[in-house]
């Protein structure tokens, strides 16, 4: 009995030893403002769970990421969506603006054309073409009320683009130099021998000169005779060197030098009178198409 009552008593004693230790080392660390043994275990605490820290940051970083990527999503491309149509719609008024500036370039350029012999000329816009591509005509939005009429040379600032066919009131149709029923007087220089262009179709035309007695050269200069257009408009240039042959035709062909297919602006020369006007491009008895009106909506 002695030795169990005094075992007790030890343990007693031990215990409550400790939680003596124990609440002096509670109380010093509270008032030590965090410093302390109390201290000591928490920077412990930290420093033991530091790496598991970062290894759950650096496991839940690209997690977190991809989540926040998928939410913005839609919005990033919504916002592509709008600057994709922002960039269409700049570069469409890039290219209307591009085209405004050509149209005015070209209005200055035939506005400062002076016709051959200072001739009377009434400026026209070309605002439609043929039925089909194959079609050598274009309509002008002028016509007999701006004193154009049948026969009328029509050129622009690079040279001879082809001549009236048919007028109306307020719109006239233009054969193409280069329409096989075109046919124009020329002169060659520097040789200044006479010939003929006529129209092929397509975008080079034929020279036949039945009395040359000179060759011609690549880039001869072809200009009007005056004998159905007024003299020295520029016609073309001529493409491939030809020699005279004796009894036969010297025959080569001769580049435009307006550009057909371009061609916007004109001038219709108003104050030449072609001394056979009822003939079609040299070619008597030959009656023209009809005139066929544009389309209502070009007009």
């Amino acid at each position: 009995m002695l030795s169990h009552g005094r075992r007790f008593d030890r343990t007693t004693a031990l215990f409550l030893s400790l939680l003596a230790v124990a609440f002096i080392a509670a109380t010093f660390d509270v008032r030590s403002d965090g410093g302390g043994v109390g201290g000591v275990m928490r920077d412990g605490a930290q420093l033991l769970f530091a790496p598991v820290q970062r290894a759950v940051g650096l496991v839940a970083a690209p997690f977190v990421g991809f989540v926040d990527g998928v939410s913005n999503l839609a919005g990033l491309r919504a916002e592509n969506e709008r600057l994709r149509r922002e960039v269409a719609r700049l570069e469409a008024q890039v290219r209307e603006t591009e085209a405004l500036e050509r149209r005015v370039a070209e209005l200055e350029a035939i506005s400062g054309l002076e016709p051959p012999q200072e001739l009377a000329a009434v400026t026209a816009r070309i605002f439609a073409s043929g039925a089909s591509d194959f079609d050598q005509i274009r309509f002008l939005d002028k016509g007999k009320a701006d004193g154009i009429l049948p026969g009328a040379a029509v050129i622009d600032e690079h040279g001879l683009v082809g001549r009236v066919d048919r007028v109306t009131e307020h719109n006239a149709r233009v054969r193409l130099i280069t329409d096989p029923l075109v046919s124009v007087g020329v002169r060659v220089q520097p040789s200044n021998e006479t010939g003929v262009v006529t129209g092929r179709g397509g975008d080079v035309l034929r020279l036949e000169m039945f009395q040359a007695t000179e060759p011609v050269y690549e880039g001869d200069v072809v200009v009007t005779d005056g004998s159905r257009y007024p003299p020295g408009i520029l016609v073309g240039y001529v493409t491939e060197t030809a020699d005279v042959v004796v009894g036969f035709v010297l025959r080569t062909s001769v580049e435009p030098a307006a550009d057909l297919a371009e061609v916007d602006f004109v001038k219709v020369v108003v104050g030449w009178s072609p001394l056979d006007a009822g003939l079609v491009d040299g070619e008597e008895g030959v009656e023209p198409p009809p005139f066929v009106e544009p389309p209502a909506a070009d007009r």
